[in-house]
């Protein structure tokens, strides 16, 4: 389904759908059932929507996280493979080659894997900018299929970096060590920082994978104390004010 662009502070933010599809057995229940509504009934499946952003901005062209990749990507054995972000940007004129600036949020399989193929960077021309702290903590698959290809397009940020003029990079640890939004005037792309509808409401709800529970806490609490509306990561409506209840 298409979403309405959104223009910010001068820069066009336009959402991208890489995929939908129910999730296997082991993430069905995603935060604890002590919260009114949160058991999920038997055999239920929690329906994720996989988002990406696409930011044009000053003649630029930039691309937050790159989906759940193809068939043998690390996010195979979970996520609905293959995703469609490469159809995606083409149905708004843009060619891998197009592409200046890639932002992960983090290096999850389900937001990085389609940032490299077997023989490099899936953007020849961009360059790929990534917390330190997410590149020392990464292992298996996504450092060997995704971080090893990448070789020097890779950018490191030490924390919170404008990127371009009005598009900052915020370093939002505790989902993973590295994890980074991306602000534009009062709109985040929230990555993982806030992953069920829920977590609006409270902010203290904490997610089964978080790697520092207490840590993502504090960095959504943060979050949603700054910013008025979240792109999110994998809310069916990919915009979402920061203090509306909204629905899963």
């Amino acid at each position: 389904m298409a979403h309405e662009a959104r223009i910010v502070s001068g820069v066009e933010v336009i959402p991208l759908c890489d995929a939908v599809g129910p999730m296997g057995s082991h993430i069905r229940k995603p935060l604890p059932e002590m919260f009114p509504g949160g058991s999920f009934a038997d055999g239920e499946e929690w329906i994720l929507h996989f988002h990406c952003y696409l930011l044009r901005a000053a003649g630029r062209t930039v691309l937050v996280d790159t989906g759940i990749g193809g068939a043998g990507s690390p996010a195979a054995s979970w996520a609905p493979v293959p995703g469609r972000l490469f159809e995606e940007l083409s149905a708004h004129g843009v060619a891998a080659a197009d592409v200046d600036l890639v932002v992960l949020t983090h290096l999850h399989s389900d937001h990085a894997s389609g940032s490299a193929t077997g023989d490099g960077p899936a953007f020849p021309n961009a360059r790929y900018a990534v917390q330190r702290a997410e590149l020392d903590w990464v292992r298996g698959p996504m450092r060997d299929q995704v971080v090893v290809p990448l070789g020097d397009s890779i950018q490191i940020l030490d924390g919170t970096a404008e990127l371009l003029p009005g598009i900052t990079a915020v370093h939002s640890p505790g989902h993973t060590p590295g994890h980074q939004t991306v602000e534009v005037g009062d709109l985040a792309l929230s990555g993982d920082v806030v992953l069920h509808p829920e977590q609006l409401r409270d902010p203290t709800i904490t997610y089964v994978y978080d790697e520092d529970p207490e840590l993502a806490v504090r960095s959504r609490v943060a979050l949603l104390g700054r910013v008025a509306v979240l792109g999110t990561g994998h809310f069916a409506d990919p915009f979402v004010p920061t203090g509306a209840p909204v629905s899963g």
